[in-house]
């Protein structure tokens, strides 16, 4: 019987299941072609991140641009001024600019096209045989001007404009009309000559006041009362006299309330007569507004809304005034700003419509544009040889015009759309209407039209360092001696249940946590002051009695909790003193705070919000910790092991190698997890949204609100006027918060090379 022996063939070597020739050349080529394109996409995507911030902040630039724009004045169209040669006494023009109005002294009223001159209409106001000795108009909205005659009486007229839109084109009516229904009313019963006057209308009716020839003041008023039956409007007049003023008046201005009387001198003073009470009225204040015995208040003006008072002097300067209550709530009269001081002798001072802005003319033929809030000079240029008579701002304050002594009327366009801006008014202190002393105040909107907007970035930008600090300083202890312990103490086993789970808290909507706060936690801590505190005090006592119960515990206890899972042994001591702190939170306010935490707070001069710092931090705090946490634990965990057993093996204890060894080697990491941190709690904005009250205050207490920069975007954007200063003010607050994470990131990231650089050799 024979057999057949079957001989396998021998495995192949290593060697020869390498690829050879053309095969290895064709794997090289694939192994090139993906790092190229590997490097081409990684490079693509660093690039496309620098390329979006580039065009972020162009794009926020872009729309800031204009803010930083200088006002500036077309080149003038002039014609001669219509309605003859008498002198003009005022001149001023209605919305659209297709209609302006001429009042000359003797009468003539000219209505025509401030374009090209163009005549619409003209009437004659009959002085009824006397001669007009002094002019003067009300607030620019409310058109109305007024005669100061010869004989005692003056004629009081409005000028309007009907916009009707016939065949879908607009067409302006100019009018003039009476509104005491007659042209003509008595002053003064004397009839002595009315040679300064003023007129006003206000929600309770017309004043007039007038200084007459013979040095006296007076004062009508003229109360307006509708029919019950008729529906018409009857006007009741009463007349008085009030003390003459020290020295001789130049200008008379009263304010839209009927309660202050401002009488300007020709020796440089201010008088200040309280009139709330017309029969009782009195001088309440004088202060010298021009410095020089020679100088004197040549012109006068009230600002929008009636507040701030505008004084031009003989000697060029322009200042602005107010009256503050002082500590015997006794107004006085106050100078808040100056203006650069113009060339000549003020002439002329006439306040925009719907700002806090004005032009003045002066003898030397220059107009300068100011505004109040910003104290800013916009513009003084010299315009004419002759000294300006009448200028006067279009009511979108978008065209000026004016006369001087050619016997024409010149008419230009202006470019003035963010005259409320400037680095005073943005980053300074400032003294705005109604308010004790200058301060940093961010209020957009009000529900008048008077209203001063306050844009001081400042409640804005410390809000937000506000927000982000007290966020850090809860989140930053808690997370990064988390990490330290999750990464090196902790169980292997443990620490996969605990970093994932610390991780998902980061996937929670802001939104709810801000819900959370705002509705429940800031009632809770408000109720429970008590407990909020006991709870900062006593959670780390009893943790470190609970580590000392622990480390003298016996062996055989210790033993049945294996290595790495201490940590879970504090779960139920955690829980025990929140449940002891919040328990003996009403016998603490009892014991200690007479019953009420919150008012003991108040009674020692601490102001308490409910949604305040505190919550904020809290808050903010749970969704800063998984970022922080996460970055520094893996900092931590990827210290090389070398160095941590090393460190061992001489002696050292694993908290002595933690200190000297772990932290400084992870620092860069755990740097950058406090800045990344940082720069997530400083453009959080749902949290601060609704839990904070979203008050713009400049301060740091912990129990009071703030308003961040990404918080006041949030809640203004949708209501700002796209293209307005507010629209652009909004965008500069995002170019800030730009700026500074920017600025920010960009020194930690310098820090961060150092400390890698520094303790790469370890």
């Amino acid at each position: 019987m024979s057999s057949t022996a079957t001989t396998s063939a021998p495995a192949p070597s290593a060697r020869e299941l390498l690829p050879q020739g053309e095969a290895r050349t064709r794997l090289r080529r694939i192994r090139h072609l993906k790092d190229l394109t590997t490097r081409f996409l990684v490079s693509a995507a660093g690039y496309g991140v620098v390329i979006s911030l580039a065009l972020i902040f162009v794009f926020l630039f872009a729309e800031v641009m204009p803010l930083l724009r200088n006002a500036s004045l077309a080149e003038p169209v002039s014609f001669p001024v219509p309605g003859g040669d008498s002198d003009t006494v005022f001149i001023a023009s209605e919305r659209y600019q297709e209609a302006a109005v001429r009042f000359a002294a003797d009468g003539t009223v000219s209505f025509f096209d401030p374009r090209d001159g163009r005549a619409l209409s003209q009437r004659v106001i009959s002085f009824d045989g006397a001669e007009a000795v002094s002019f003067s108009s009300g607030e620019p909205r409310t058109g109305l001007v007024i005669y100061g005659l010869s004989d005692g009486r003056a004629v009081l007229a409005k000028h309007e404009y009907d916009v009707t839109f016939p065949g879908d084109q607009r067409l302006v009516t100019p009018k003039l009309s009476y509104p005491l229904g007659e042209p003509l009313t008595t002053i003064d019963d004397a009839g002595q000559p009315l040679e300064v006057i003023t007129v006003q209308q206000g929600g309770t009716g017309i004043g007039i006041a007038a200084v007459t020839a013979d040095g006296r003041l007076l004062l009508t008023r003229y109360a307006s009362r509708r029919s019950f039956l008729t529906g018409e409007t009857e006007f009741v007049r009463s007349s008085y006299e009030l003390p003459p003023p020290p020295a001789a008046p130049t200008q008379i201005l009263l304010d839209i309330t009927m309660r202050n009387l401002l009488v300007g001198d020709a020796q440089g003073f201010l008088h200040y007569y309280d009139i709330s009470d017309p029969a009782q009225a009195r001088l309440r204040d004088s202060r010298r507004v021009l410095e020089g015995d020679l100088v004197s208040v040549t012109s006068m003006a009230y600002l929008l809304g009636t507040v701030s008072i505008i004084v031009g002097g003989s000697d060029g300067s322009v200042a602005q005034y107010f009256l503050v209550r002082d500590e015997n709530n006794i107004n006085r009269i106050t100078r808040i700003r100056e203006f650069r001081q113009h060339p000549a002798q003020i002439t002329t001072i006439f306040p925009e419509f719907t700002r806090k802005g004005f032009v003045v003319g002066d003898a030397g033929g220059n107009l300068g544009l100011h505004y109040g809030t910003s104290a800013s000079t916009l513009f003084i240029k010299n315009v004419s040889h002759q000294p300006i008579n009448n200028v006067a701002v279009a009511p979108r304050n978008n065209s000026l015009m004016w006369t001087d002594g050619t016997g024409q009327i010149h008419y230009a366009s202006l470019w003035n759309r963010h005259p409320e801006s400037s680095i005073t008014a943005l980053w300074n202190r400032v003294w705005y209407e109604g308010r004790s002393q200058p301060e940093f105040v961010w209020q957009s909107s009000s529900a008048t039209d008077e209203f001063e907007p306050k844009f001081s970035l400042v409640p804005l930008s410390v809000g937000t360092l506000k927000a982000a600090f007290y966020a850090m300083l809860f989140a930053m202890p808690l997370a990064i001696f988390g990490a330290i312990y999750t990464a090196y103490f902790m169980s292997p086993k443990m620490r996969g249940l605990v970093k994932p789970t610390i991780e998902v808290m980061e996937a929670l909507p802001t939104v709810i946590l801000g819900f959370l706060a705002g509705l429940w936690m800031a009632p809770f801590i408000e109720s429970h002051l008590p407990a909020a505190f006991s709870i900062i005090i006593l959670m780390p006592l009893f943790m470190l009695l609970a580590a000392g119960l622990w480390h003298n515990a016996p062996k055989a206890l210790k033993f049945l909790v294996p290595p790495g899972w201490e940590a879970a042994m504090l779960i139920p001591v955690v829980l025990f003193t929140g449940w002891l702190c919040i328990t003996l939170s009403p016998l603490i306010e009892i014991w200690f705070f007479g019953g009420s935490m919150r008012q003991w707070f108040t009674d020692v001069g601490i102001t308490y919000d409910q949604r305040n710092a505190l919550v904020v931090g809290i808050a903010m705090g749970f969704a800063v910790i998984p970022t922080i946490f996460s970055i520094a634990e893996d900092a931590v965990f990827n210290v090389p092991k070398h160095l941590t057993q090393g460190s061992l093996a001489l002696g050292a204890t694993p908290w002595q190698t933690v200190i000297g060894v772990v932290l400084l080697t992870a620092s860069p990491g755990i740097f950058s997890a406090v800045m990344i941190g940082f720069g997530r709690a400083v453009g959080e904005t749902m949290i601060v949204l609704m839990a904070t009250g979203n008050s713009p205050v400049v301060n740091f207490n912990i129990f009071e609100g703030m308003r961040t920069l990404s918080a006041n975007i949030a809640v203004e954007m949708p209501e700002a006027a796209v293209g307005s200063t507010h629209y652009r003010l909004l965008f500069l607050a995002g170019l800030v918060l730009f700026a500074f994470t920017f600025v920010l990131n960009t020194i930690a990231e310098v820090v961060r090379q150092r400390l890698r650089a520094k303790y790469s050799s370890l």
